[in-house]
């Protein structure tokens, strides 16, 4: 990063002229700090990851520091973030997201909706409607992927393996998702059931 072009400078000139505040250093030290305390590391190993001393961290994450465009990168580099994600104004400490903007899918006569706003390495949650007489052919998974269902209303009968399970309100039933499986709603009411699918790592 040493190295950089007078137009790799430039660039970098105009995006901390767009990202930055009225104060640069107000958004930049709530970020360091709030960054640097999400990875558990203290100030003197941040410096260290940073190849700068622990004064011009400290410095830094005080809002009074007056950083050069080195300094900037080598703290953006450590922490592994875009210099303009170091810049911009911190994230809001929580997202409400109505229903309406998840994803919802139908799978025949029965409704699932993605109950997570964006994916999450390894992990999928979903939640099932499933009208009386309902049913639906569920999607083998990656060899290795667990599925956990449970019953939130109604009854749901879950078919894998060549197995029948029937669940009751709050019963859950743990098994292998890269086998064939089924969901059916015997019942005479609508039913409701939710999904965790834990995906196998993948391996690189």
């Amino acid at each position: 990063m040493a190295n950089l072009s007078s137009l790799a400078l430039f660039h970098w000139q105009e995006v901390i002229t767009r990202a930055m505040p009225t104060n640069p250093s107000d958004h930049l030290a709530d970020n360091l700090k709030a960054l640097r305390t999400a990875r558990g590391l203290s100030q003197q190993q941040m410096a260290k990851a940073a190849g700068v001393p622990r004064a011009t961290w400290t410095h830094l994450e005080s809002g009074a520091a007056n950083p050069t465009l080195a300094v900037l990168i080598k703290a953006a580099d450590a922490l592994q973030v875009r210099l303009d994600e170091l810049l911009a104004a911190p994230a809001a400490p929580a997202r409400h997201i109505r229903a309406a903007e998840l994803p919802v899918r139908q799978r025949g006569e029965v409704t699932v909706r993605k109950l997570l706003p964006e994916s999450l390495p390894g992990l999928d949650l979903e939640r099932m409607v499933l009208p009386p007489g309902g049913r639906m052919t569920g999607v083998p998974h990656t060899p290795g992927t667990r599925e956990y269902l449970t019953c939130e209303r109604g009854t749901v009968e879950l078919a894998v393996a060549g197995e029948r399970y029937r669940l009751a309100e709050g019963d859950v039933v743990t098994f292998r998702g890269d086998q064939r499986h089924g969901y059916h709603n015997p019942g005479p009411q609508l039913a409701i059931a939710y999904s965790a699918i834990a995906f196998a790592p993948t391996r690189t």
